[in-house]
């Protein structure tokens, strides 16, 4: 319960949604770029590699009216590179907007537009074309199911190691803990293979394309994952109460192993470089994490409701928390370096602002283990005492059975329950703070990482802004009152736009905020979300490369995150010319 309902917290307190991780590295044609004669293809070239839709590529004539294009396809041998070749007979004189949108290596989708023209530019403006756009529903679901899915699996393999491994003398209460992670992940796992295609689409929740969800590689990932749970249940089943068994153990643990890769398989080290590497690391940080935070749930859950606990127990988990916190911090650097790419992609993205947060975390989590430590060793101490005084009194008996070894001793012997509730507040503490790892980890894995925003030169250069176009955004800052986001575009028409954002708190001063977030759909043209990737420039938030490709009304959606866990959003109409 204590898990659900954090969880739940931190889901509907605004975590928000988050980028995906391919961004778009080169286009040909460039973006604004002007040429001769018509080309045969498009093509562009995305940082990792990416899947493709029916509907990837939309390209619209000067008078915005849907152009008749091949089949989408990927580049003979480049999986990160996607064409679509054009009308055999060639373009007529004009200017042509592209709007893409393909799935990223990690699962999740991603757009975006761009203009190029045939001879000389021409004037455009938006017409009616119906089309889906990004399904806010759609998008709420599935995160949501992400979110449980590896809530489920911490729960499910944490409390599995903790048995085989933690060995606790009474587990009654255990089993139902191991039912009720397989059940949500199982069920987390349907969903998402249900929501996949709907959410790749951007349209609202249908099994439309389900067909096609499961010749893709995130279906074949979630089959997988639904196969390997089918065969957990049979193990489950099967094992009962051998669970230090040697077959159990190396049974449970190549389940674990292959359900941790459907992670991998699916996410950030599936893409980019050194992936044999990166998956390893993946693995082991995911069956580390479930281990320490699972463990956690069923150490907490010994404590309350077991009727003896072993010293020797809370030791052994004791020492195994030890042993995932230092893969945790291997991996976990790894990946850092494998994700950021540079010091300053550490303040200047996102991903980056969301690894410091995660590492501040971190340290209250190991803080927090730090104090669970110390109880585990007084009551180890206290159960050894009582057992060496009983020993003291009562002699062995000749021929009979020998006394209770120290490391055999209860922890809960008259006496000890200070120490006892002391270690189920700190162990409380832990899986609190572990489940804010467990969310920041999940956003991680969704989010456009450092190394690859500069590889697609996403970074913004600072510098001022002259005032053009000037939109006020008023937003809800909890306690401290009303803020308000001043917003300019320059020169707020088709093309390259610069972008600056300058919040106000509610008593007109400058405010800090940890994070802006500025996107733009159109949808009369099913173009967008586009997202202005600002940067904070130190005192306001801005870019100067922006693309705008087409004219019209757009909708600009501004996301201020007013802390850790809490955001706010509003939705403007802003006219582009």
């Amino acid at each position: 319960m204590l898990l659900g309902t954090v969880l739940v917290l931190l889901l509907f307190g605004g975590a928000g949604p988050a980028s995906a991780h391919a961004a778009l590295r080169a286009g040909d044609p460039e973006d604004g770029a002007v040429l001769k004669s018509a080309p045969r293809h498009l093509t562009l070239t995305f940082t990792e590699s990416v899947g493709l839709l029916d509907d990837s590529f939309r390209v619209l004539d000067p008078d915005n009216q849907r152009v008749r294009t091949g089949e989408p396809e990927h580049v003979p041998g480049r999986s990160d590179t996607a064409r679509v070749a054009l009308p055999a007979k060639g373009l007529g004189e004009g200017t042509y907007t592209v709007a893409w949108r393909v799935v990223s290596a990690d699962s999740h989708p991603v757009s975006g537009a761009f203009t190029f023209s045939v001879g000389r530019p021409s004037a455009t403006s938006a017409v009616a074309d119906p089309g889906p756009v990004e399904n806010p529903t759609t998008a709420t679901l599935y995160n949501i199911a992400r979110y449980l899915a590896y809530l489920a699996a911490a729960l499910l393999i944490g409390t599995a190691v903790f048995l085989a491994v933690c060995r606790p003398a009474d587990a009654t209460a255990l089993p139902r803990l191991l039912w009720a992670g397989w059940g949500i992940l199982a069920a987390a796992t349907v969903a998402q293979l249900l929501l996949r295609a709907s959410y790749e689409t951007g349209t609202a929740p249908a099994l439309d394309g389900f067909d096609r969800t499961l010749t893709t590689r995130p279906g074949l990932v979630l089959l997988a994952r639904l196969g390997l749970l089918a065969l957990t249940a049979l193990y489950l089943r099967w094992v009962r109460k051998a669970w230090s068994a040697k077959g159990t153990r190396i049974a449970g643990g190549v389940l674990a192993v292959a359900l941790a890769l459907t992670w991998a398989a699916g996410e950030h080290a599936s893409a980019g470089i050194q992936v044999p590497v990166a998956m390893t690391s993946s693995v082991l940080h995911v069956l580390a994490m479930a281990a320490w935070l699972g463990g956690l749930t069923a150490l907490v859950i010994t404590l309350y409701r077991a009727s003896v606990v072993e010293a020797a127990t809370v030791a052994r988990f004791s020492r195994l928390a030890f042993a995932c916190v230092t893969v945790l911090v291997v991996t976990g650097v790894y990946q850092s370096w494998r994700g950021l790419g540079s010091w300053a992609a550490l303040t200047g993205t996102s991903y980056g602002r969301l690894l410091l947060f995660k590492l501040a975390a971190v340290l209250v989590l190991l803080g927090a283990a730090g104090l669970s430590r110390q109880w585990t060793a007084r009551l180890v101490t206290v159960g050894a005492e009582s057992v060496v005084r009983e020993q003291e009194r009562v002699p062995e008996p000749v021929g009979g059975p020998p006394l209770p070894a120290p490391e055999k001793a209860v922890a809960n012997p008259p006496g000890d329950d200070g120490y006892r509730r002391g270690l189920r507040r700190s162990v409380a503490v832990e899986i609190t703070v572990g489940v804010v790892v467990l969310v920041l980890t999940t956003v991680l894995t969704g989010t456009l990482p450092g190394r690859a925003a500069e590889e697609a030169g996403t970074a913004a250069p600072a510098g001022g802004l002259p005032v053009a176009s000037v939109t006020n955004v008023p937003f809800d800052m909890g306690p401290a009152g009303r803020g308000t986001v001043q917003i300019t575009l320059d020169p707020g028409q088709v093309g390259q736009n610069q972008v600056q954002a300058i919040v106000f708190g509610a008593d007109g001063g400058f405010a800090t905020v940890p994070e802006l977030r500025l996107t733009f759909t159109l949808p009369s043209q099913d173009i967008g979300p586009l997202d202005a990737r600002l940067t904070d420039l130190g005192g306001y938030w801005g870019t100067s490369d922006f693309n705008l490709p087409i004219a019209g009304t757009w909708t600009m959606r501004t996301t201020v995150r007013i802390s850790e866990t809490d955001q706010v959003s509003e939705t403007n109409k802003v006219e582009i010319r």
